[in-house]
């Protein structure tokens, strides 16, 4: 997954000066920016309003579209630093391949986890022949300091446990840990990413952990969090210090919930990069240039995608809203 905008903005991010310390109900609405040759995605996080939840700090919505007749996804080589990525899909498939030599089809309810670490490159494509529709989310987590340098890692997880809490909600768990279940992603702050399917009729409440913020992204249907109506491709900034959350759905609809503990560190974010400073994203973006930091990504039938000009003042990391 990618930031392809040509001329991207310096995001800065995280600290805990600005995190609520009690339920709030901020309704964050999206951007919508080119992903690839044919899919437009509605982006969430960064945003006016909101910058992260958790370690959270990118979320890409899109579709369902139909591309019967179109290439679908198409992500050239790109590079990563500081991050994960998560691959979550509900129509579709997407073709991940890394420098790592990863070649792997990721499919609906499947986990595709990739840890940059110090660095590493990827591509994402619709397979040739693919199914109609695509519908998914793709997102990020900020690895905190400790853990920067971490050795680059690719993890497919084709089973993920599932909670199911009565009066028509189940869940699956896809990173992290939710009412006791945990996934096999690997992670590195305390959070929670999650897929909330509700039955027609549901009218229940889901366990949180008090200390952690947390957010819901509408992905289809119509539901109620917290007795607020979502839309799909809308996400609900919910705050911390809940015990629970009720969940309401007239008809049949999914969410994704997205969680953690308040990350700490002040980052950086630009382009493809999460960093702590000027310096560390000027680096970054020198070393795709000129070097082999980010290896080489093998198969995909395009050239890599060229970074852009840094801004011309230097980046700065400073709070979690802007």
């Amino acid at each position: 997954m990618s930031n392809l905008d040509v001329k991207p903005a310096a995001t800065v991010c995280g600290g805990r000066q600005n995190v609520s310390a009690a339920p709030v109900r901020d309704l964050l609405t999206s951007r919508t920016v080119p992903l690839g040759e044919s899919t437009q995605v509605r982006r969430l996080l960064p945003n006016l309003g909101r910058r992260m939840v958790g370690a959270w700090c990118f979320v890409d919505h899109y579709g369902p579209d139909d591309i019967a007749r179109e290439p679908g996804m198409q992500v050239p080589p790109h590079p990563h630093t500081g991050l994960q990525t998560v691959s979550w899909l509900h129509d579709g498939e997407v073709l991940h391949r890394d420098s790592l030599g990863s070649k792997q089809t990721v499919r609906p309810r499947e986990l595709g986890l990739m840890t940059s670490g110090h660095g590493i490159s990827h591509s994402e494509e619709s397979p040739r022949d693919h199914a109609r529709y695509l519908h998914g989310a793709q997102l990020w987590v900020a690895l905190p300091g400790t853990h920067l340098t971490v050795p680059p890692a690719f993890e497919h997880h084709a089973e993920l446990p599932t909670v199911t809490g009565g009066n028509g909600l189940h869940a699956t768990v896809i990173l992290g840990e939710l009412d006791g279940t945990r996934s096999p992603g690997t992670t590195y702050t305390p959070l929670v990413g999650a897929d909330l399917t509700l039955a027609e009729g549901t009218d229940t409440r889901l366990p949180l952990h008090p200390d952690f913020e947390y957010a819901a992204l509408a992905m289809s249907g119509e539901a109620e969090v917290d007795g607020v109506p979502l839309t799909p491709g809308s996400l609900l900034y919910l705050g911390t210090g809940r015990p629970h959350l009720p969940l309401r759905a007239p008809t049949p609809a999914s969410l994704m919930l997205l969680g953690g503990e308040p990350f700490a560190e002040r980052i950086v974010m630009w382009w493809n990069f999460v960093a702590r400073s000027h310096d560390d994203i000027a680096q970054a973006r020198a070393d795709w240039t000129t070097g082999p930091r980010f290896g080489e990504v093998h198969g995909y039938a395009a050239p890599r995608l060229e970074a852009p000009p840094l801004p011309p003042t230097p980046l700065k990391p400073r709070g979690r809203e802007r």
